[in-house]
């Protein structure tokens, strides 16, 4: 009875949430937090250690390292990046939800439908632009504070289109700020799929024949290596935004009601 009564009094007042809806939002939250920790982390390993460790290696040490070290980094990449966008619309999702209920409570003729669709149209539209400028690979558009400037006014211009066809009265904060922070991990997730990852499996492969047999590289790999580079180089940058508009979304209200 004494030990019991001391656990009472002394001992931490613990309470697990019984309904189900909030242990599952908890838990994908966990997993959007785990996954993209690796991602952005793996992300900054690229551009801040490996792309100028790599200037410093010979062809002949280069040929071992890079599609071993790559090979590797690179699951770790595209996966976690995967990861952590699809844990991220699953928490969203709720999010819009409970701000559509919410408004249809106060009278608003709320929906889901604009929101989503708005989110992914334009967002998907900003990365096929952002795509583009990195095609001709030549003259301006090889220049990193070009391009970057081009990024700026794309994502900036989505991001107010975005709240604009969401300003109806009923959305609140988080949902707007994840929807530009999220909007954003959007293009980076397609970055990491349709253009990095598109590149560097070829560059290791080549790499990989070069070191181990001799055959050239091809003429298009210089190219390819530089858009790469671009690519990561500009996702790097948009974490920045992405990040604060992540953080932005309970901490900081700055949009909606």
């Amino acid at each position: 009875m004494a030990s019991a009564a001391l656990a009472t009094l002394f001992g931490p007042q613990i309470n697990f949430p019984p309904d189900f809806n909030t242990n599952f939002l908890m838990l994908v939250r966990w997993i959007h937090f785990l996954a993209g920790i690796t991602w952005i982390g793996l992300l900054y390993f690229f551009n801040l250690v490996n792309v100028p460790f790599m200037k410093e290696l010979d062809a002949t040490t280069k040929g071992k390292v890079m599609p071993a070290l790559m090979t590797r980094a690179l699951m770790w990449f595209r996966m976690s990046a995967a990861l952590t966008v699809l844990a991220g619309l699953a928490y969203w999702g709720n999010i819009v939800a409970a701000d559509v209920h919410n408004g249809q409570i106060q009278g608003f003729h709320a929906t889901s439908g604009t929101a989503m669709a708005s989110f992914f149209l334009i967002w998907t539209i900003v990365w096929g632009v952002l795509y583009a400028c990195l095609i001709p690979g030549k003259g301006i558009f090889d220049n990193g504070g070009f391009v970057g400037g081009v990024y700026a006014v794309v994502v900036a211009s989505a991001a107010w289109l975005f709240l604009s066809l969401n300003s109806q009265g009923w959305e609140s904060n988080r949902l707007l700020a994840i929807g530009i922070g999220g909007g954003i991990g959007w293009v980076m997730l397609l970055n990491v799929w349709g253009v990095i990852w598109r590149i560097q499996k070829r560059l290791i492969q080549w790499t990989r024949d070069n070191a181990t047999n001799g055959t050239a590289m091809p003429d298009r790999a210089k190219a390819m290596a530089r858009q790469s580079f671009l690519c990561s180089r500009a996702n790097a940058f948009l974490s920045i935004p992405m990040l604060f508009f992540m953080g932005a979304a309970s901490h900081y209200p700055m949009f909606g009601k």
